[in-house]
């Protein structure tokens, strides 16, 4: 592996927090080493990650990768501008001052598409292991046991007992159908990038298994959709106690970006709701 350390400059109003972003349930493939980095592999490259008062230290970066990484961080975004809007609710504001570091990544669509298609009625544990078994069985080896994450193609010929060793369950036969309709054209991720939202939403639940929280959430971590607000057990919780009239005006231009410090809120803050759920 390439041990030159490069950096990405992050202004410190930013307030970027690499372990927030990545431990926030919205990427499953980054790992803490014991040295305190972040190790992760991102549509075939392997790197380690580091932060410091300047910005992202990264290890393992190609010459003239850097520009591929600071759109995976998302960091030409002003998420200072962003909270500036959100701060228009106070109640949104306490939750985006609570972990303002958080940001949305720039996912690689198919991975994410088919780790939320994994996650469902799953914890975090689980998801990370089943997604490390995929790319471990299927996916290429980038270096001595460092592997991609499988092409729809490599997944689209297995049958359910085939992925029996990821030990996903249900959730295989969903697997294979989303390949299968990826690598056939049926379903066209390119496309859905640029498509009206609800003409995506039902592209995407086309497949078995994917219902609106899977699409929501594919939407907005694969395809940059901010204006996607996933609901899951604690975001519906979040909202009937925080909002019960609805998402703030001031957060729908950013309603993907209010969900992820809404989300880490609730999870995280004693003090988020005014009595126990």
């Amino acid at each position: 592996m390439n041990s030159t350390i490069c950096r990405l400059a992050i202004p410190a109003e930013e307030g970027f927090s690499l372990g927030d972003t990545l431990n926030c349930g919205q990427c499953f493939r980054w790992n803490e080493a014991e040295d305190g980095w972040f190790e992760g592999v991102v549509e075939g490259r392997f790197c380690r990650v580091s932060q410091d008062a300047q910005g992202l230290l990264l290890q393992g970066v190609a010459d003239g990768e850097e520009r591929f990484w600071a759109d995976y961080f998302d960091l030409s975004t002003s998420y200072a501008e962003i909270r500036t809007k959100l701060c228009g609710n106070k109640t949104l504001a306490k939750a985006a001052e609570f972990a303002p570091g958080i940001r949305v990544l720039r996912q690689y669509p198919w991975e994410t598409l088919c780790s939320f298609i994994i996650s469902q009625n799953n914890n975090l544990a689980r998801i990370r292991g089943i997604v490390a078994r995929l790319c471990e069985c299927f996916g290429d080896e980038i270096s001595a046991g460092i592997y991609a994450f499988p092409t729809p193609e490599r997944l689209a010929v297995l049958s359910e007992s085939d992925l029996a060793p990821l030990r996903s369950g249900f959730r295989a036969k969903y697997i294979l159908d989303a390949a299968r309709k990826v690598s056939s054209g049926e379903v066209v991720l390119a496309d859905v990038a640029t498509m009206e939202l609800d003409d995506a939403r039902a592209v995407l639940q086309q497949i078995h298994g994917v219902g609106p929280k899977v699409a929501e959430c594919a939407l907005l971590y694969g395809f940059a959709r901010m204006e996607c607000f996933p609901m899951d057990v604690w975001m519906k919780r979040a909202m009937k106690h925080l909002f019960p009239k609805g998402l703030p005006r001031c957060a729908r231009d950013n309603a993907g970006i209010a969900q992820q410090y809404i989300f880490h809120y609730a999870r995280v803050c004693p003090d988020a709701f005014p009595s126990k759920l």
